[in-house]
C-alpha cells in the first residue's frame, strides 16, 4: 500500500486507485467524498474532521472485511483536519470484472466506513457558528 489509510494531507486518488487494479477487472470505480458548501440548508465554510487514534484500524478492517465478502480488491483513504469547499475527505475504490460488481463493492465500503470508523465531523457555517455532526 503506497497511501496513508488516514492522512492529514491530501489524498493521493492515483495510489488509491492502483491498489484496486487488476489484469482481471474490467472495472475499476471510484468515490470521492468532496467537502461541500451546504448541509441542512445552511451555507458551510469549512469542515474539521478529527479521528480517534485507532481509526486506521477501523478503516483496515473495513476494507478486509468489503474483500473478503466480495474476493473483489478494495481500498480507502480518509482525510483528516481542516478541509475547505471542495477539498477530497475520502477516497473509495474497488474494481471488479464487471461495472455493476465494481459499484457494489464501492457502495458498501464506503457505507461501512462512514459508520464503522471512528473520525467525526465539525461542521463551520458562514454565519460564525460550528457544530459536531454525526456523533
Amino acid at each position: 500500500m503506497n497511501f496513508d489509510l488516514i492522512s492529514e494531507t491530501p489524498l493521493d486518488e492515483v495510489a488509491i486507485r492502483r491498489a484496486v487494479e487488476a489484469d482481471a477487472s474490467g472495472a475499476v470505480v471510484m468515490f470521492c467524498g468532496v467537502v461541500r458548501d451546504h448541509d441542512g440548508g445552511k451555507p458551510v465554510r469549512s469542515l474539521d474532521y478529527r479521528a480517534h487514534p485507532d481509526a486506521a484500524r477501523f478503516l483496515e478492517a473495513c476494507v478486509t472485511r468489503i474483500r473478503e465478502e466480495t474476493g473483489f480488491a478494495v481500498a480507502a483513504s480518509h482525510r483528516v483536519g481542516d478541509l475547505r469547499i471542495g477539498d477530497v475527505a475520502l477516497f473509495a475504490a474497488a474494481s471488479a470484472p464487471h461495472r455493476a460488481e465494481a459499484f457494489d463493492a464501492c457502495e458498501r465500503l464506503v457505507e461501512i466506513i462512514k459508520h464503522e470508523v471512528p473520525i467525526w465531523k465539525r461542521q463551520h457555517y458562514d454565519d460564525g457558528v460550528s457544530e459536531w455532526v454525526g456523533l
